[in-house]
């Protein structure tokens, strides 16, 4: 079970231990409160109409979070790691854990944009006060007049066109309904708050790395990926600019081009599909003959480089 736990929490490692990922969500957040106050100020208008003003108003909260979210999930890099590792090993190598463990991670980072829209709708309370104005008592207001259709009256404390008579009841309900709000928003916070520290704690207990190997692990894998992407820019311009000069005898480039490409004249020209599926998947950290080994990029080139006559197969590199 240890051994389990230990699993899982490798992965969920992954989210808190990288800085870059601490500058994102804040980036994230903000956006998300910027986006949220322009919406309640430009666009947010209360339809002051009984089971109306209920949809508007949760539509409001539930909607553009459940749209982050998805838009989230889509974003994130280890959402299409979980797919090519599906499509490329039927999910054989796939463990329970660490799938749980990898959409753990997803569903994590994906939150950040809609639990922060809902709790700022919340501790705003303007479509809370829209969705629930009409389910208040009258009876519960102090002084409300006798009224037959209390949802349609009550439907209208939301808006600006309340009658003269109600006009002076519309601070108590928007206190009492903005209370709520409130009090529902901070609860979320806490919670979450509560939630993201303790898995923080069960994450450090668990986790059989050392801080500081935590931490290289995490400058390696940043610095992976940054090398990558640049390196495979500048080889994709390379296999281009081979196959234009193949086609038409030449190629046209600016000198910066030229000298970088006359430097990569070196590279590997075929790069089979083999070697991007090794290289692509779901990754847990672990260690051959007592090397670790920090990706799949890392496994592939510790088989590769290794002088020993290991057999490089495709369960080796799974």
């Amino acid at each position: 079970m240890s051994a389990l736990f230990s699993e899982y929490f490798k992965f969920i490692a992954l989210v808190f231990k990288n800085k870059d990922t601490a500058i994102v969500n804040g980036f994230i957040g903000l956006g998300t409160i910027i986006s949220q106050t322009a919406y309640n100020i430009l666009a947010f208008n209360c339809p002051c109409a009984p089971k109306e003003n209920y949809l508007y108003g949760m539509a409001a909260i539930g909607v553009p979070a459940l749209t982050l979210f998805v838009i989230g999930v889509i974003l994130n890099q280890n959402t299409w790691d979980i797919v090519s590792e599906c499509s490329n090993r039927k999910c054989q190598k796939l463990s329970g854990t660490a799938a749980f463990a990898l959409l753990g991670s997803i569903v994590g980072r994906a939150a950040v944009a809609p639990i922060t829209w809902s709790v700022i709708s919340l501790l705003r309370g303007q479509a809370y006060v829209c969705a629930f104005s009409e389910f208040i008592d009258p009876s519960s207001v102090d002084n409300f007049p006798p009224t037959k259709d209390a949802a349609k009256i009550m439907a209208l404390f939301p808006c600006k066109d309340l009658p003269a008579p109600l006009l002076n009841y519309s601070g108590e309900v928007e206190r009492r309904l903005k209370y709520e709000s409130q009090l529902l928003g901070w609860l979320m916070v806490g919670v979450v708050s509560l939630s993201v520290f303790l898995l923080l704690c069960i994450k450090h207990c668990c986790s059989s790395l050392g801080y500081q190997q935590e931490a290289y692990w995490s400058h390696y894998r940043s610095n992976e990926k940054a090398l990558f992407q640049r390196t495979a820019e500048v080889h994709a311009k390379l296999n281009a600019a081979n196959n234009v000069k193949t086609f038409f005898g030449f190629v046209e480039m600016e000198n910066q081009e030229k000298e970088l490409l006359e430097k990569c004249q070196g590279a590997r020209s075929v790069i089979p599909s083999l070697d991007w599926n090794r290289i692509t998947g779901v990754y847990m950290y672990r260690e051959i003959n007592e090397a670790p080994m920090y990706s799949r990029l890392n496994k592939w080139a510790y088989y590769t480089n290794d002088n020993s006559n290991q057999h490089m197969s495709e369960t080796d590199l799974a």
